[in-house]
């Protein structure tokens, strides 16, 4: 079962990235999760500043460490997600 993580990443400079150069950056994350398939899978980044905030679905930490080094990524923190809420969350 693939359980959902949040993944931090300091890339000097990203806030300031070109299309082009965001387009590298997920090219070489697809690279490398197509070596990987199914066991990681991208759902989607949100970059701040000089940080990506990144949401995986994997088995494991490991397999996302692995996925970082495979596509030249660094790995600040990987946080485990135990549950998602939104504003709908309150009208139970």
């Amino acid at each position: 079962m693939l359980k959902r993580y949040v993944v931090e990443r300091g890339i000097p400079g990203i806030g300031g990235f070109s299309g082009t150069e965001l387009c590298a950056a997920a090219r070489a994350s697809n690279t490398a999760l197509a070596e990987m398939e199914p066991k990681v899978q991208w759902q989607h980044s949100y970059i701040a500043g000089d940080k990506t905030f990144c949401v995986y679905l994997a088995e494991n930490e490991t397999d996302i460490r692995t996925h970082a080094e495979k596509s030249g990524f660094p790995v600040d923190a990987i946080t485990e997600v135990h549950h998602i809420i939104d504003p709908l969350t309150g009208n139970d």
